[in-house]
C-alpha cells in the first residue's frame, strides 16, 4: 500500500473544547492524500470519542500516557506513514479547504522539497481572526533565517519525514524551534507558499512560561549559532525595540 503524502499529527489531552474545529478542518480538505494521527495523552474527557465520531477518512487514534507535548509528537512520528509531516494542534485549523491541495501542488512542482512553508493567522477560541503572526515567514528561508527567532510557525512548517528528527525532550518549551533548525540543516530546498496556511489558536502563555520559553530558545540559539553572535544579535534587537516609537489607536 502506497504511503500517503501527508501525516497530519494532532496531539491532544482533555481537548474536547477545541478538537472539533481541527477535525472539521481536516475533513473539509479537498485533497484526501493524508492520514490523520490523533495522539492523545489518555484524556479524561470525551476528546477521543469526538475523534472517533469525526468521520475523517484516514484517521488513526492512539490514547496513552505520555511525558508531555514533545514526547507525544515523537510517538506520533514513530507511527506516521506519510511522506511529509504536518503538526496541527487541537484548536488549530487549515486556513481553507484547499490548503492541503496547494501544499501538495507545491511539492509536486518542486521535486520533493525538504520544507514547504507559509504564513499563519492568529484566531481566538471562537475562531475569530485576531491578526497576523508577529513574525512573518520570509520568501527565502534558510537555516540562518531562524537567527531572528521562529520566523515560521511550527504548524505552517511542513517537513519531509525522512529528514525530520525526533524532538529533543531536554527542551521543555522550545523543542519545536530546535526541531525546525535540524530540519533546515538537512533540507536541500525550501518552498514558500505566499499565503496563509494555518489559523493558529492563540491561547496566551503565562508570563512565567513565556520568559522560560524565550530563555530556552536563547540557549538553543547559542548552541547552533554561537554564544557571542547570539548575544550581539539580542542587543541589537533590544536597541531596535527601544527606538521603535509607541503608537496609539483611536
Amino acid at each position: 500500500m502506497a504511503s500517503p503524502t501527508f501525516s497530519i499529527i494532532t496531539v491532544t489531552f482533555n481537548a474536547s473544547s477545541t478538537i472539533e474545529r481541527t477535525l472539521k478542518s481536516v475533513a473539509e480538505q479537498t485533497c484526501g492524500d493524508f492520514e490523520h494521527i490523533v495522539m492523545d495523552g489518555a484524556s479524561k474527557d470525551d476528546t477521543v470519542e469526538k475523534a472517533r465520531r469525526s468521520g475523517v477518512n484516514g484517521i488513526r487514534i492512539f490514547s496513552e500516557p505520555d511525558k508531555g507535548l514533545y514526547d507525544a509528537m515523537n510517538k506520533a512520528m514513530d507511527r506516521a506513514n506519510g511522506i511529509y509531516l504536518i503538526f496541527l494542534n487541537s484548536g488549530d485549523k487549515f486556513h481553507a479547504p484547499d490548503t492541503l491541495e496547494r501544499i501538495k501542488k507545491a511539492i509536486d512542482d518542486n521535486d520533493i522539497p525538504g520544507i514547504v512553508y507559509g504564513q499563519t493567522h492568529l484566531v481566538d477560541a471562537d475562531g475569530k481572526y485576531l491578526g497576523p503572526r508577529h513574525l512573518t515567514a520570509p520568501k527565502n528561508l534558510t537555516y540562518r533565517s531562524f537567527t531572528n527567532g521562529m520566523v515560521v510557525c511550527h504548524q505552517a512548517f511542513i517537513a519531509l519525514a525522512r529528514i525530520a528528527p525526533g524532538f529533543n525532550l531536554k527542551y521543555r518549551l522550545s523543542a519545536d524551534y530546535e526541531w525546525c533548525l535540524r530540519c533546515l540543516q538537512h533540507s536541500r530546498k525550501n518552498v514558500f507558499i505566499d499565503d496563509c496556511l494555518i489559523d493558529y489558536l492563540s491561547e496566551g502563555l503565562s508570563t512565567a512560561n513565556r520568559r522560560a520559553s524565550l530563555w530556552e530558545r536563547f540557549r538553543i540559539m547559542c548552541r547552533y549559532y554561537g554564544t557571542v553572535p547570539t548575544i550581539l544579535r539580542h542587543v541589537r534587537f533590544a536597541f531596535r525595540f527601544m527606538r521603535t516609537p509607541t503608537t496609539t489607536s483611536n
